[in-house]
């Protein structure tokens, strides 16, 4: 039977798939889309499939027994205060051991300007609220984090991409483009950046353009909003000093347990000047009340009573020989024309395919072939990205990414000879890691 709706425009049939409501949402929710990467779970679970896509950690490498204990031991000793609401701005005590952790990467901080919330998603989330009006500039690294692209398209920003190479973000490109930008009339709101091990171009700021980038935002008055999930887990050396080390009033941080820990917690944090520490106590509450006493208690309790960096340490090991076994099938099985960067840390490779290959186009063909990734284009906003993937080394064990590697090598032989023998046609590269010079083959 049809259904008449209110407005007298739309007709719908009982059990359609037609969107009911779509002329009645708001503005903004047409800028609600899937990314790239949640569409390709169903597909990636499979287990005959090796994922290189997804970037789950590995938390089997955790003590569960001793994580089991921790939580019942929560229960019986807090469990009044665990099950209980909590703070907007998160339990006190961890916002003290946050400090602790952050103080690995230089920053010194009060956890009074420490704002806990539901994975660092959700800051993203109320950074974007609180900053952004329809058509506002931000600007963020090509390639960029696809959650964050997903966020400020769904407040209506504009993203405008800034250049990378095997360095990271290039600052005269910054410069330029904020120039251009605020000569135009532009409100630039904030430069979103991730300048450890980059997700997903896997590459690192560099300890001098830190410093540059910095000065340039200092100057035009542009915020930066750092987002350093990955920087413990380097695989060389201490971890580097964080922007937010060197500018407390310029720079808002973004951190996470979700990949030293587990993001079955979902905690993570934004250390924020006050005036904007107070807006995101209130859209945090806005949102949400307060996220989870207990989970926010469970990681507390590990912080206090395990060796936490110890397992930082074990979790770096195993990371590092998975990028070596992607690395070293990569050397030896991709076909000439493909290069891709060398990560230092973190969970991704970002790979750049011969001309005339499109990565979104041979996705059904390597999950055809048992093999999964995620094409180039959920990385930029800009239509950008078609000829590169992200390639993923955190959770397949080092055989199942040499064999991962193999089926994708196969499945990139054959579009090369279907380019060479049916002329495909090329497709054009984009500015900055999207065509790589030799550095980051």
């Amino acid at each position: 039977m049809a259904q008449e709706l209110d407005h007298g425009r739309t007709n719908v049939t009982h059990g359609s798939r037609i969107d009911a409501y779509v002329d009645r949402y708001a503005a903004r929710a047409a800028g609600m889309v899937a990314s790239e990467i949640r569409a390709l779970f169903a597909v990636a679970s499979r287990p005959e499939v090796v994922s290189l896509a997804g970037g789950m950690p590995y938390v089997n490498a955790l003590p569960l027994d001793l994580v089991s204990e921790l939580v019942a031991d929560l229960v019986t000793s807090r469990g009044s205060v665990a099950l209980q609401y909590g703070s907007g701005q998160g339990d006190p005590a961890l916002r003290e051991q946050i400090c602790e952790v952050m103080r690995m990467e230089g920053i010194e901080a009060n956890a009074d300007d420490v704002v806990v919330t539901v994975g660092s998603q959700q800051a993203l989330d109320l950074i974007t609220r609180i900053f952004i009006d329809p058509g506002d500039v931000v600007l963020a690294e090509g390639p960029s984090y696809v959650g964050a692209l997903g966020t400020f398209s769904a407040y209506q920003a504009k993203v405008v991409h800034i250049a990378m190479d095997d360095q990271g973000l290039i600052p005269e490109s910054l410069a330029q483009t904020i120039y251009a930008l605020q000569a135009a009339g532009n409100r630039i709101k904030f430069l979103y950046t991730i300048p450890n091990f980059q997700n997903p171009a896997g590459v690192t700021m560099n300890e001098v353009r830190r410093r540059q980038v910095l000065e340039i935002c200092r100057r035009a008055g542009v915020l930066v909003v750092e987002d350093n999930p990955y920087g413990l887990l380097g695989f060389d050396g201490e971890p580097m000093r964080a922007l937010r080390a060197d500018d407390s009033e310029g720079v808002v941080y973004l951190g996470s347990f979700s990949k030293t820990l587990a993001p079955g917690f979902r905690v993570g944090w934004a250390l924020a000047p006050h005036a904007i520490r107070d807006k995101l106590v209130l859209a945090m509450e806005s949102a949400v009340l307060s996220h989870s006493s207990f989970t926010q208690l469970a990681v507390g309790q590990y912080l206090a009573t395990q060796p936490w960096r110890e397992q930082i340490k074990s979790f770096r090991e195993l990371y590092r020989e998975r990028r070596d076994a992607l690395l070293g099938a990569l050397d030896v099985l991709m076909p000439p024309g493909c290069t891709w960067t060398r990560p230092a840390g973190g969970f991704f490779v970002w790979m750049t395919l011969p001309e005339g290959l499109n990565s979104k186009a041979i996705l059904p063909r390597a999950v055809a072939e048992r093999v999964a990734f995620v094409p180039g284009t959920g990385f930029y906003s800009d239509g950008g990205g078609a000829r590169n993937m992200r390639l993923s080394f955190c959770y397949p064990e080092p055989d199942r990414i040499k064999e991962g590697v193999r089926r994708l090598a196969g499945v990139i032989e054959q579009e090369l000879r279907l380019r060479d023998t049916f002329g495909t046609g090329s497709t054009p590269g984009h500015a900055g890691v999207d065509t790589p010079g030799p550095d980051l083959a």
